[in-house]
Order: structure tokens, then sequence, then C-alpha cells
């Protein structure tokens, strides 16, 4: 990213120095690293997967690798351990979500944010070409904006330092 020149007053001086922009996009926060499986992998298989890959949540790909789903720990609760059911003997195809929620990977990071506060969802897949290149979650854009605030947070005291 290029960096800007930036002027501003201290005082009665006039001080200006070189600066990064702050723009932030889904491609620069996306985690690339998820579980993907097929529809026909058995729950308890994926819960095994899940659980060593410390992952809340499985991409379902279909035959040439494009998603054709997802499920989460909440479809393991709801659809599985709460009905009884024996995940040894579910597959994934049979309790995924096939309403996938995606971005652009050129999408700011405050319309991904604001994205996922209005449909109150944690995650959403990142597409670049129609391809998932990873994943977005709550945490990554706390985190993220958290680093932000205090990256601006220093920018602005340097500024202001006399």
């Amino acid at each position: 990213m290029d960096r800007v020149f930036h002027s501003g007053r201290q005082g009665n001086d006039l001080r200006t120095e070189w600066v990064e922009p702050m723009v932030l996009f889904a491609r620069d926060i996306v985690e690339k690293d998820f579980v993907s499986l097929g529809g026909d992998t058995d729950a308890f298989e994926a819960a095994k997967i899940m659980r060593d890959r410390k992952h809340g949540f499985v991409v379902i790909a279909s035959g040439d690798g494009k998603p054709v789903g997802i499920v989460t720990e909440w479809d393991y609760v709801s659809k599985i351990a709460a009905e009884g059911r024996d995940p040894a003997k579910v597959m994934l195809k049979e309790v995924m979500s096939v309403n996938l929620v995606t971005v652009d990977a050129g999408w700011g990071i405050d319309q991904v944010s604001q994205f996922m506060s209005e449909r109150r969802i944690r995650r959403v897949l990142v597409l670049h070409d129609e391809k998932v290149i990873g994943v977005i979650t709550a945490r990554t854009v706390m985190s993220t904006l958290k680093d932000y605030i205090d990256t601006v947070s220093t920018q602005i005291a340097r500024l202001q330092s006399p």
C-alpha cells in the first residue's frame, strides 16, 4: 500500500510526514486456514478434525471444490446433540446450512463488519474471482480493529508531540 503525505499543525508549527493509509480490505484480514470437507464426511470425523484444527466450523465443498454449505458448532448442538443423533451416522450434507454468506475480497473492513452485524453472524466466507480464499470471523474483525485503533492513536500522538 502506498504511503501518503500528511501535514498538520502543532501550535503555530506546520508538521509534515509520510504516513501509511489505514484502509483495510477483506483480503487483508482473511484467515486462509479453514477446514473444508465433503458432504459425505460423517459428523463425528468432522468434529475430530475441527477439534484438532481448533475451528468452530467446517466448509462443505462440492467435488470441484466450490463451497456448497457450512456446518458450525451450533449445527452440532441443535441438529445432532439436541436431537439425540449419533454423529458417526450423520453426514455433514444432512446438517449443513446451504445459504452461504459471502463477501468480496475487495470489501472494506467497515463494510464487512456492518454486514456481519446486520445479519447477526460470526463468520463470512471471502471470495475472490468466485473462489473461497478464506474466512473472516467476528474475532478477526475485533482484533484487527483494535490493532487499527492502536496504530491510529500512535500516529495522532506522534503528530501532537512537540
